[in-house]
This record gives structure tokens, C-alpha cells and sequence, in this order.
């Protein structure tokens, strides 16, 4: 299992941020292989966090390749006052059953 990980600091949004934003979220949940996701806000650093999980890395290759990803990367500085990506392997998930998991498919 993988996840990977859009940390961004926000700038100015338009339409056009909203539309690609909306269609790359519906195109990620389309792809076989999607298992979920979690977003995160930090409003002391001004930072949000979108973690999308796969069940392999081909399966979030087939996002970070699709056309509408690739327009929007390349749109970027117009909408985002900087961004980071990390690309991390799952060895396990665990917890007390309390929070939902965003991997509801896969064992806990």
C-alpha cells in the first residue's frame, strides 16, 4: 500500500483551480486501486495536506500521469504559494478502532 502526500500553502483560487481540483479528485477515485483519502489543515503554518492511499504504486502512477494532473502541475504558482509531494510505502496501520479508517477496505 502507498500513499502520497500534497502538502501546499494556498494562494489566490479561480474557477479554473476549482474545476481542475474537482475532476482530479473524481479522476482519483476512479482509478482501481484507490482506497481512500484524508485531508489536513494547519492554520498556524497556513499549510493543507491531501493524503491519497493506493493499493500499489502503479495504481497512483496512473493519477500522477493523467492528463488533467499533469495540466494542473503545470498551473500551479498560479493558484499555490508553494507545494511538496512524498510518496510513502505503508508497512501497516493500526489504532484502537475509535477513528475511521480512510483504508476501510484493507485490514487493520
Amino acid at each position: 500500500m502507498y500513499t502520497s502526500t500534497f502538502t501546499f500553502r494556498a494562494g489566490q483560487y479561480d474557477e479554473e483551480f476549482h474545476r481542475l481540483d474537482q475532476q482530479i479528485a473524481d479522476i482519483a477515485r476512479a482509478i482501481p486501486g484507490y482506497l481512500g483519502e484524508e485531508t489536513w489543515e494547519s492554520s498556524s503554518a497556513g499549510l493543507i495536506q491531501n493524503v491519497y492511499y493506493w493499493e500499489s504504486e502503479e495504481a497512483l502512477l496512473k493519477l500522477v500521469q493523467h492528463p488533467t494532473h499533469i495540466e494542473a502541475k503545470a498551473k500551479q504558482a498560479r493558484w499555490l504559494d508553494g507545494y511538496r509531494v512524498v510518496i510513502a510505502e505503508i508497512k501497516r496501520e493500526y489504532g484502537d478502532n475509535r477513528l475511521p479508517s480512510p483504508i476501510a477496505s484493507q485490514p487493520s
